[in-house]
């Protein structure tokens, strides 16, 4: 766990990082579904 000192960057980090994961997820399979749309529709 992280010591007092730095239990600000620590929150801060992890913050940043919930935030990629909640709009990453979406992104990446929004994106993988488009990829897989193009493939099969040109076949």
């Amino acid at each position: 766990m992280a010591s007092g000192n730095n239990m600000k960057a620590h929150q801060s980090t992890y913050e940043g990082f919930l935030s990629l994961v909640k709009y990453g997820t979406p992104a990446v399979a929004l994106i993988t579904a488009l990829v897989i749309f193009l493939i099969t529709r040109h076949h």
